[in-house]
């Protein structure tokens, strides 16, 4: 907070249910302008609002495609006439000329990007207007920024600080272990001996409690089966109408429902304390993503269960889902487009010129942009002057994707280290979020089977130190074991290497 108050832009780690909110909502009443809260669900920003008016906090609104147009205008015109202290949109809706004119209006002092690694994980792809955050900040005059997050390894904290074109930021960790989860995993050899065990495990829990599933039929699946034995479950998935959607969240939150069998689209924000167990019925992509969803257990600070049931095959689905198709069509297009208008164009007017979806053009931006063939300036896009020309420019756009499609399906590797390892899980987790853990942690599977104290020490490669690889180039060392090392490397992502081989062929060294 006093960061904030001193103009500084701040990075915050927390474990979830900390508080994080906080952080911004009591230096904006101190603050002279409303706050701008970018927040990536209906529901979650719904959550804030109504938390905020319970609390009987300065006023509070959102404006989204949830709400009636005259709803959203009555609270455009309550925050324009400085009625509303806190406002939250998404980050689609900023890439929207008017809502960016009526926020320069309102001189925002504090920006806020809520569940800030959806930077990271949701920007490159599924939703690249996070990307755009940067130049929406720098629009309205750079106030001070403040990114919140529960889960953010120290990769991607940089991405956060990169990508929202953070100034000298203060980067905040508060420490990520949360000793009342019990974490296990279970090796299943088919998916008919996996169902049988998720179910058998779940229907022997007393909840609340959540499992997460890989698709759609999953959740409907998984939801039956648990209600067949008596649990009182529901599906939520992104297929659902949003008021059954909204029914099954409340009955939860309630306490009517005993077990929710859902897919990633349900449990951002949700502030539960009671919940007993998670269960995972696949692997996740990553253990960013992992965390973030075992981290609504057991907020009461109370003892939870946490399982991942996991079979080979997992690796295979999440290679598949990292895969990147890149339409190379429609990048030379964007980049002919873009280096046609030496004055540059707006990305809404590039979508429109070339009869593209938004979404695809922000992508093939974001991605030209990174491989520094454009940039962005006054909310314009515009050719560099010593790129290449449009038809070479693919050619390093394809270099680009491939660079993070190997740093996706790393951290898919690192995922499925974490479910076969013998190890103590959570001292593999932590060392994964640049925590060091000295000894077993005693409540893990791994274990209550016995662990042994390597008494590893850091030596010459401690976490988050630099090096340099000689095939791979420049790395973060992430993790270190008695016999090994975990390292991000910028160009082929996360790789395990052996110390012996290391310190006989001498490939990697301190930068």
């Amino acid at each position: 907070m006093r960061h904030l108050l001193d103009g500084r832009d701040v990075v915050v780690v927390m474990p979830t249910g900390a508080g994080k909110s906080a952080i911004y909502q009591v230096p904006a009443i101190l603050l002279d302008g409303p706050t701008v809260i970018v927040s990536p669900l209906i529901a979650l920003q719904r959550d804030q609002v109504t938390s905020l008016r319970a609390a009987d906090a300065p006023a509070a609104a959102a404006i989204n495609s949830a709400q009636s147009s005259k709803c959203n205008e009555e609270a455009w015109q309550a925050f324009t006439e400085t009625r509303t202290e806190y406002l939250f949109l998404s980050p689609e809706q900023l890439a929207n000329a008017d809502t960016l004119r009526r926020l320069h209006q309102a001189r925002p002092s504090l920006f806020v990007v809520d569940e800030a690694h959806c930077v990271s994980a949701w920007g490159h792809d599924f939703r690249p207007d996070y990307l755009r955050l940067r130049h929406v900040i720098e629009r309205l005059g750079h106030p001070p920024v403040l990114a919140l997050t529960a889960t953010a390894s120290g990769p991607v904290r940089a991405d956060i600080v990169e990508h929202l074109g953070l100034r000298d930021a203060v980067v905040i960790v508060a420490g990520f272990d949360r000793p009342n989860l019990h974490l296990a995993a279970r090796f299943c050899t088919d998916d008919g001996e996996r169902r049988r065990a998720v179910v058998d495990w779940v229907a022997d829990r007393a909840g609340p409690g959540l499992l997460y599933v890989p698709t759609r039929k999953d959740a409907e699946r998984y939801a039956a089966d648990l209600a067949a034995r008596g649990v009182i479950a529901a599906a939520f998935h992104a297929g659902m109408k949003a008021a059954d959607r909204r029914r099954v969240q409340d009955g939860f939150m309630r306490g009517d429902l005993g077990v929710v069998a859902a897919t990633s689209a349900f449990g951002m924000g949700i502030d539960k304390p009671d919940v007993r167990f998670v269960a995972h019925a696949a692997t996740p992509g990553s253990l960013d993503a992992y965390y973030q969803e075992i981290g609504r257990a057991g907020r009461d600070g109370e003892p939870a269960e946490v399982v991942l049931f996991h079979r080979p095959e997992d690796q295979g689905l999440q290679r598949f889902l990292t895969t990147r198709t890149l339409d190379r069509e429609c990048v030379r297009d964007v980049a002919a487009a873009v280096r046609r208008r030496r004055s540059g164009i707006t990305i809404t007017d590039l979508a429109r010129r070339l009869d593209r979806s938004r979404r695809k053009v922000t992508t093939v931006v974001n991605l030209l942009e990174s491989a520094e063939v454009v940039h962005t300036s006054d909310d314009r896009v515009r050719y560099e002057e010593n790129a290449p020309p449009p038809a070479k420019a693919v050619a390093a756009a394809a270099k680009e994707a491939g660079r993070q499609e190997k740093r996706d399906r790393s951290r898919v590797e690192v995922m499925h280290q974490y479910a076969e390892t013998r190890d103590c899980r959570r001292r593999l987790l932590l060392g994964y979020f640049g925590q060091e853990l000295d000894h077993p942690c005693g409540n893990c599977d791994n274990c209550d089977e016995g662990v042994p104290d390597d008494g590893s020490e850091t030596g010459a490669y401690p976490p988050n130190s630099v090096v340099r690889h000689e095939q791979w180039g420049r790395g973060t060392v992430v993790r270190h074991e008695a016999d090994r090392l975990m390292v991000l490397f910028d160009d082929v992502g996360y790789k395990t290497l052996s110390l012996a081989a290391v310190r006989d062929t001498r490939v990697l060294v301190r930068a």
